[in-house]
């Protein structure tokens, strides 16, 4: 039996071949609120970057790009995506080549109940019940870096899109000052990141949290302060 609150993962299912990927979008959807699905891995990256899934489970073969490059290109930018990977025969070149992109699982076809099932909930039980995930901006206000959800006193307070990423990032590397350069590539990729646009995201931010708790350092970056 799933608690009510696991029921809130956000799955990303990407397999190209369609009848595998309706029943098993079918089986995740009798589970969780939020089963997002994809036909390749191209169409995959898309979807990550639409959804920003909490859980990701892909075949290995697909054309265009292959499941374990995804990851690698995924990782590039989000270590806190979980991956569970799915291959039709155990191949230890994809093994070895999977080792380094910290998967939750390597699971061969076909896929049972009983084999999934607990990898779901171990999914779901890092996400919504690990209190490292929270940063605390204040006694009473933290950012949980898994779940993107910020409260202020009890409250949830929405964020954008963006909102979300350019805090995640400061919480993340709360130690040090994030740069520029790592927001551009972090938020904006290949877009160009004027002053104005990063100026007007930090303005719309602070307003949301406590007060003075992102620090501007003149023509280098910006740092968060959490307790």
């Amino acid at each position: 039996m799933l608690k009510q609150k696991y029921k809130k993962l956000k799955i990303l299912y990407i397999e190209d071949e369609e009848n595998i990927r309706v029943n098993a979008v079918s089986y995740l959807k009798r589970l969780f609120d939020n089963v997002y699905e994809a036909k390749d891995a191209v169409d995959g990256l898309l979807k990550i970057e639409e959804y920003s899934p909490h859980l990701v489970i892909s075949d290995i073969k697909m054309p265009k790009l292959n499941g374990l490059d995804m990851i690698r290109k995924v990782r590039q930018t989000n270590k806190d995506i979980q991956f569970i990977v799915l291959s039709a025969f155990t191949d230890t070149k994809y093994l070895l080549d999977a080792i380094d992109l910290h998967l939750v699982k390597y699971l061969t076809k076909p896929i049972k109940h009983e084999t999934i099932f607990p990898l779901l909930i171990q999914c779901a039980k890092s996400v919504f019940e690990n209190e490292n995930n929270k940063k605390y901006i204040t006694k009473d206000s933290y950012f949980d870096i898994m779940t993107s959800e910020l409260k202020v006193k009890d409250e949830v307070i929405k964020l954008t899109k963006n909102e979300i990423s350019f805090l995640k990032l400061l919480c993340e590397n709360s130690s040090r000052t994030v740069t520029y350069e790592q927001i551009q590539n972090h938020i904006w990729y290949d877009e160009y990141m004027s002053e104005n646009a990063i100026r007007l995201l930090v303005r719309d931010l602070r307003k949301k949290l406590p007060i003075n708790c992102i620090k501007n350092l003149s023509k280098i970056g910006y740092k968060i302060e959490l307790l």
